[in-house]
């Protein structure tokens, strides 16, 4: 099924709905575009940092340790 068809299909079903359920959905869809908007938000600035520069500064850093340095390993 196609998103127009998938509309049309839900809004004709909110029209033979009585009002009180006809808002329960709409608050349902407020929910669900605020929780998209907000992923959408979270990617943006994983991608936006992931792509700065800002940081690239420590890849250039020399190792000062090594595991040989470690007095004692926790696994887990």
């Amino acid at each position: 099924m196609n998103r127009q068809a998938i509309i049309e299909r839900t809004v004709n079903a909110i029209k033979l709905l009585p009002e009180d359920k006809a808002a329960e959905i709409s608050t349902f869809v407020d929910f669900v575009f605020k929780r998209y908007e907000e992923s959408q938000v979270t990617e943006s600035i994983q991608k936006l940092a992931s792509e700065s520069e800002a940081f690239r500064f420590l890849e250039e850093d020399e190792e000062i340790y090594s595991l040989a340095d470690l007095k004692e390993v926790f696994n887990g």
